[in-house]
């Protein structure tokens, strides 16, 4: 009998063992990381008149998304410097990623980079030389490219090359970087270990 006894002492608890609630641990890492918003603006004389389609925001805009930003505004503007920098902080309000695509090249109608510049407090030197550097192992057409990147208030601003294939190059080349970049922009600067 005392072996009965021992057996279901065992048994009872065993089941006590299955029948406990598990304990749910929660960390700011198992928390949902929010989706941060980002705005596409295209500097093309011929798409904001209408006689072509922007392929080049639509497909940064489609890249984006493929990458979880979520994208609040498209716009499209000519090449016009003072079109370019009113529609770059009004974008800039609204997400705290503004991506142009178009305007970077070295005719006299590509002004982009001069409007970033005018309306950005400071730049970020390394991204346009690492999209640059990735670049020119497709084409030597990529050192032609004169966009920047900077920051304005809490918002990054991103230039990106007119072609669709170019732009999308570019932004992969960066775009693991940009969500630490506006994470550290928006105040969070602890850094993990």
């Amino acid at each position: 009998m005392k072996t009965g006894t021992a057996a279901a002492r065992r048994l009872t608890k065993r089941t006590s063992c299955l029948t406990r609630k598990p304990q749910i641990h929660s960390s700011k890492a198992d928390a949902p990381k929010p989706t941060p918003s980002a705005a596409v603006l295209t500097v093309s004389d011929s798409c904001a008149r209408g006689d072509r389609d922007d392929a080049s925001g639509a497909a940064v805009a489609e890249l984006l998304t493929q990458h979880n930003f979520s994208v609040v505004a498209t716009e499209i503007v000519p090449d016009e410097l003072l079109s370019i920098q009113k529609a770059l902080a009004l974008l800039a309000e609204e997400a705290p990623l503004v991506v142009t695509t178009g305007g970077t090249g070295i005719t006299t109608r590509d002004v982009t980079p001069e409007a970033t510049r005018a309306v950005c407090e400071r730049l970020v030197e390394g991204i346009p030389e690492r999209m640059r550097s990735e670049g020119a192992k497709k084409t030597p057409l990529a050192a032609l490219s004169r966009g920047l990147c900077g920051i304005r208030g809490k918002s990054l601003i991103l230039n990106l090359p007119g072609s669709p294939k170019g732009a999308i190059e570019s932004l992969e080349a960066v775009i693991g970087l940009l969500p630490h970049m506006l994470q550290l922009l928006a105040g969070n600067t602890a850094h993990g270990g």
